[in-house]
């Protein structure tokens, strides 16, 4: 699989292959873009709506005046989706300082937004969400300001770059002994106790929208989680991790730094979070996820799964 044969660009739904962005573009030149990636299940596209706010906030935050209304973006989302016939994957937009002639830090005093899209068909509930992927962990370089949906993801490349050489899928960033995020997901840890942990919201994380609309899933169902921050030594000795992110939903990790995590298979928290989610979305868990189904452990309380009754 890979990106769908039409694109939008700019005004217009084109053949990917005749899309071309001018090298003057902001985007290319300075990194100065945002994006966003929305998943689409059962031709739905989930929490939309938090996904447009967090692209209006992040081109506040960095000077790009909003291309279109949200409205009209969920116009084309969807019109793109219908022309490609995807109905279960996801849809990635940027926008981009746009173009203007020249190379100039500044550029003009209001910028002229460029506008990128394309979808792609992926099984979001797929064999890594039944079996798990291999982590590992990296040292946190990027700018301070990682609360943004940027394009500037180099390090997050040359993390999961770095991840493919060790023979692992996922990367776990850290800074100063205390885990931020994954490399391109929001990071959850189960202590050997059962206490439920993500890293507050604050400029070090992005604030994921999968992450918010699980603890929200997670609240309705009464189950509590810490949200702060946790160290490198918690992260390499929990009970279980699984990271969130619109591209994967809930993905088990099940060994970090070539250390087993939950005896090197999903956990029961985890398969308890993945149910109350994939049930959010619309999932028919027997088709969806039968290795969801008759899995006691799966319905479990939190406290119960690993401190008993």
């Amino acid at each position: 699989m890979g990106p769908a044969d039409l694109v939008y660009l700019n005004g217009a739904i084109i053949p990917a292959a005749d899309a071309a962005v001018s090298p003057f573009d902001r985007g290319f030149l300075f990194a100065h873009a945002a994006y966003e990636v929305t998943a689409v299940y059962n031709g739905k596209l989930i929490d939309f709506e938090g996904h447009v706010a967090r692209l209006q906030r992040t081109l506040a935050g960095i000077d790009i005046p909003e291309a279109i209304d949200a409205q009209a973006l969920e116009s084309l989302h969807l019109d793109l989706l219908s022309r490609n016939k995807v109905t279960e994957g996801f849809v990635y937009l940027q926008v981009t300082g746009g173009a203007y002639g020249g190379r100039d830090f500044v550029g003009p005093d209001v910028l002229s937004p460029g506008l990128f899209m394309f979808c792609e068909a992926r099984e979001l509930i797929s064999e890594k969400a039944r079996d798990g992927v291999v982590s590992i962990t990296v040292e946190d370089q990027r700018w301070k300001r990682r609360d943004y949906k940027t394009t500037q993801l180099l390090s997050q490349t040359l993390a999961y770059r770095q991840a493919a050489k060790e023979g692992a899928t996922s990367a776990i960033l850290h800074e100063d002994g205390w885990i931020t995020e994954a490399a391109s997901a929001n990071l959850w840890i189960v202590t050997p106790d059962g206490t439920l942990i993500t890293r507050n919201l604050g400029h070090q994380i992005l604030p994921g929208v999968t992450r918010q609309s699980v603890l929200k899933q997670l609240s309705q169902a009464g189950l509590k989680v810490e949200e702060r921050a946790a160290s490198l030594e918690e992260a390499r000795t929990a009970a279980e991790i699984f990271t969130t992110a619109a591209t994967s939903l809930v993905l088990p990790i099940i060994r970090l730094d070539g250390t087993d995590i939950s005896n090197g298979q999903p956990g029961p928290v985890t398969r308890r979070v993945q149910a109350l989610y994939y049930e959010a979305i619309g999932a028919d868990l027997p088709t969806a996820a039968p290795w969801l189904k008759g899995s006691a452990a799966s319905r479990r309380d939190i406290g119960e799964a690993y401190c008993g009754s």
